[in-house]
């Protein structure tokens, strides 16, 4: 049933069928209908979860109630707000749906359950924070030297089939940009 998890925990760490079966008996699916939360801001609910189908975005609301979106994620990614899931901290992050998605989602004692019954997930574990941080200096480092308009274009090219289905608020908050000047990017690309 959900062969795309398996196929990406695969890539890295081959599974038994029997590892398979435990794996899928620690994950909870969750199915959201577009702008449902799956994490509110200083909440204490906080998931490590790999999207099946659709689209979220990670953002943070300001005290001036502006809202800033750090990360969109899609399906065949993994999400999750590391220090909240972790440290058990309250969350850093709100996390919605910005289409109807379907998310596997596991708590962080399950998945210490699955590092004892299936040592071997420990190495994905180990690749998944890797890959994240990679991910969090590249967002880093694309923010600090690159312009909205080279921002705009390596998210494009990324992922061409999303960019249509996110809309300008989001996506100008991602790039640091008003809603006014992502149109006049778009319109010159």
């Amino acid at each position: 049933m959900y062969n795309l998890l398996r196929k990406n925990i695969e890539r890295k760490v081959p599974l038994t069928d029997e590892e398979w079966n435990i794996i899928v008996s620690k994950a909870e699916l969750v199915k959201l209908k577009k702008n449902q939360f799956l994490q509110i801001q200083d909440s204490h609910n906080s998931y490590e979860g790999f999207i099946l189908k659709g689209s979220f975005k990670t953002y943070i609301v300001n005290e001036n109630g502006t809202e800033t979106v750090i990360f969109f994620s899609f399906e065949d990614e993994w999400m999750c707000d590391l220090e909240s899931f972790y440290h058990q901290k309250p969350t850093t992050y709100n996390i919605k749906a910005i289409e109807d998605s379907e998310i596997l989602v596991i708590s962080k004692i399950k998945k210490a359950q699955l590092f004892q019954e299936i040592p071997k997930i420990m190495q994905f574990h180990v690749l998944m924070i890797e890959r994240a941080n990679v991910a969090i200096q590249q967002r880093l480092l694309d923010v600090l030297n690159k312009t909205s308009k080279q921002r705009y274009l390596d998210f494009k090219e990324r992922y061409p089939q999303k960019v249509s289905s996110i809309n300008n608020k989001n996506l100008s908050s991602y790039l640091g940009v008003s809603h006014e000047f992502l149109s006049k990017i778009k319109r010159r690309c």
